[in-house]
């Protein structure tokens, strides 16, 4: 008799071929609809395909489906299809939202966990290819430091190395499609999953083997991923302890207490900078100036307390006391702005005829010019291209 897992919503029992088909069901809806991260139908989606992949895998050891003393032409063909049930799970494990590194820690630990099941099973039965046993090899000689890609390779080769994976990768995925619309293969959605056909025996199984073989080259990329994650997580910042309970002393009693336990004065304060009352060179409560004038502690002039308490509102900056048009104002009356030159220039005031003077002092200042003119005719000043 099949053995079956009772639903807790539900008292009827729930055989390994109902559990797993709602579990693919939810794994494609998971993959076809973009559910954002951080929302909770994505967090409830996950979770409920975790555990409809462990409750798959527990009826899948009840009912001994699998054993080490058999090999893969021992398998039945309906049966292949539940060889991936850990790498699903670890798959949906690794989509769990972690929000601290300890909790993503915790998740990633818990897939790596599935992905070796998976591994390792399908090693026991034979099914990995010679480049898949070579990796798992180096996998399990070192883990955390796994890579699909040698460390001591040059550049060159690891560059190369990721383009073979990305291209059979793709390879796997295009014939693994193909075969699944192939006719022999049959209906792909007679069991409701879109995942299983029921034509052709040979046909379901040819490709039940490549989606293992598919499943397994993600497997060896995902650990590489997790790898790396892990060494960012290493890095993050410890997480700060969670806040204490709100009620409980007043701020007073708990700061006293901080300070008895701590042996600390109680001025003490976890400012970077030194406060000026606790400076060595202040003399609290002594004078601001010795005997000879020198300061002995800072000290700020102000006319009166008034003076005092209307800075405490003052902003930062200094606020403009003139506008544009005063401020070139008081410049010209003190002479800071030169005037004339362009098209002022040219607008002489009128000569005054009455003014003798300063007539004469016109007659005067033209007379030096042109004997100025004459004694230094045009020219005469560059020397440096003469002979």
């Amino acid at each position: 008799m099949e053995p079956t897992i009772t639903n807790p919503t539900d008292d009827e029992p729930r055989t390994l071929k109902a559990v797993w088909a709602d579990a693919e069901a939810k794994r494609l809806a998971l993959e076809s609809t973009s559910f954002p991260p951080n929302s909770p139908d994505y967090a409830d989606t996950v979770s409920s395909v975790v555990r409809l992949y462990n409750e798959s895998i527990s009826l899948i050891s009840a009912l001994s489906l699998f054993s080490p003393n058999e090999s893969a032409e021992d398998l039945s063909t309906s049966n292949l299809p539940f060889l991936l049930a850990n790498f699903h799970l670890a798959e949906a494990t690794q989509r769990l939202p972690g929000p601290t590194p300890p909790e993503r820690k915790r998740i990633l630990a818990a897939s790596r966990d599935a992905y070796e099941r998976f591994l390792h099973l399908l090693d026991s039965y034979s099914l990995l290819s010679d480049d898949h046993k070579k990796l798992l090899e180096r996998y399990t000689e070192a883990p955390e430091s796994f890579s699909t890609v040698p460390a001591s390779a040059d550049p060159a080769t690891r560059r190369a190395t990721k383009i073979a994976n990305l291209q059979a990768e793709k390879q796997l995925r295009a014939r693994l499609e193909f075969l699944r619309r192939r006719p022999e293969y049959g209906d792909p959605d007679a069991d409701g999953t879109g995942a299983a056909g029921v034509g052709d025996e040979d046909a379901v199984r040819e490709t039940h083997l490549t989606h293992l073989r598919y499943s397994t080259h993600m497997t060896f990329q995902a650990l590489e991923g997790l790898n790396r994650e892990l060494e960012v997580l290493a890095m993050a910042p410890p997480t700060p302890p969670p806040p204490g309970p709100t009620t409980g002393p007043t701020t007073t009693d708990s700061r006293d207490r901080r300070h008895a336990t701590t042996n600390q004065p109680q001025d003490y304060s976890h400012r970077l900078d030194t406060p000026l009352t606790q400076t060595s060179t202040i003399n609290k409560g002594g004078p601001l100036l010795s005997r000879t004038g020198k300061p002995l502690q800072p000290f700020t002039l102000l006319n009166n307390r008034q003076e005092l308490a209307r800075g405490v509102f003052r902003p930062g900056h200094n606020l403009p006391t003139m506008t544009i048009d005063e401020y070139l104002e008081e410049e010209k009356r003190r002479g800071g702005i030169i005037e004339g030159g362009g098209e002022a220039s040219w607008h002489r005031p009128e000569p005054d005829e009455d003014d003798i003077e300063k007539a004469d002092e016109e007659t005067m200042k033209a007379r030096a010019w042109d004997e100025f003119v004459e004694a230094n005719p045009k020219g005469s000043g560059n020397t440096l291209n003469r002979g």
